[in-house]
C-alpha cells in the first residue's frame, strides 16, 4: 500500500509520518511541491496538521477536490478542517484554544468504524473549529468532545474520506495507531 502524506509544514508532520510508516510505503511531500506522479501512485492521501486556516492551502484543496472518491483521504487537524472547508463547512476561531490539551472524545452512533458511545482520549492542538450546524449528504460527524461538543471526527464511507480534529500521533492520544489502522483497513 502506498501512502502520501502532504506536509503543511507542521511540527507534528513527522510524528504522523512515524505513525503511518507501519502501514505501507510512505512518501512525505511538502504541500507546495506535490507532483502528479506521487498522487497517482498513492492509494491513500493524508493531509497533515499545519498552521493557519484551510484557505491558506489552495493546492491541498485542489488535490482533495480532484481525488475525493478516487482515493482514500484522511485529514488530521488542519487536514480535517480542509476537508470540511472543501465541503462548504465554515471554519471559525474557538473561544478557548486547545494546544497540548487532552480531551475526552465520544464516538457517536453514526460511526461505521468505531464503537458507539465509547470514550476516547485525544490530544488537541487547534484554535479553529467547524461552525455548526453543518449538514452534508455523505459526510458525518462521528466523534465529539465531551466537554465542548466540538466535532472531533468525520466519516464519509461513500467517498472514502475520514478525519480527526485531534492528533492520533500525539502522546496525549490513547491508542492513536489503532484509530488510524481502522481507517486504513476500512473498505
Amino acid at each position: 500500500m502506498n501512502l502520501l502524506l502532504i506536509d503543511h509544514e507542521d511540527s507534528f508532520t513527522y510524528n504522523l509520518a512515524h505513525l503511518l510508516s507501519g502501514f505501507g510505503n510512505l512518501e512525505v511531500k511538502n504541500f507546495y511541491d506535490i507532483k502528479e506522479k506521487s498522487i497517482k501512485k498513492s492509494d491513500i492521501i493524508i493531509f497533515s496538521p499545519g498552521p493557519g486556516k484551510p484557505s491558506d492551502y489552495p493546492v491541498s484543496l485542489d488535490i482533495y477536490n480532484n481525488y475525493k472518491s478516487k482515493k482514500k483521504i484522511i485529514g488530521i487537524c488542519l487536514g480535517f478542517q480542509q476537508i470540511l472547508y472543501a465541503e462548504k463547512g465554515q471554519i471559525i476561531a474557538q473561544k478557548k484554544i486547545f494546544h497540548g490539551y487532552q480531551s475526552r472524545i465520544k464516538v457517536l452512533k453514526g460511526s461505521s468504524l468505531f464503537e458507539p458511545n465509547k470514550i476516547l482520549l485525544g490530544g488537541r492542538y487547534h484554535s479553529l473549529k467547524l461552525k455548526e450546524p453543518f449538514s452534508h449528504q455523505n459526510l458525518k460527524i462521528t466523534m465529539r468532545c465531551v466537554e465542548t461538543n466540538v466535532a472531533m471526527a468525520i466519516e464519509d464511507t461513500i467517498n472514502n474520506v475520514y478525519g480527526f480534529q485531534f492528533h492520533p500521533d500525539s502522546f496525549l492520544t490513547v491508542d492513536g495507531k489503532f484509530l488510524i489502522q481502522k481507517i486504513i483497513q476500512a473498505k
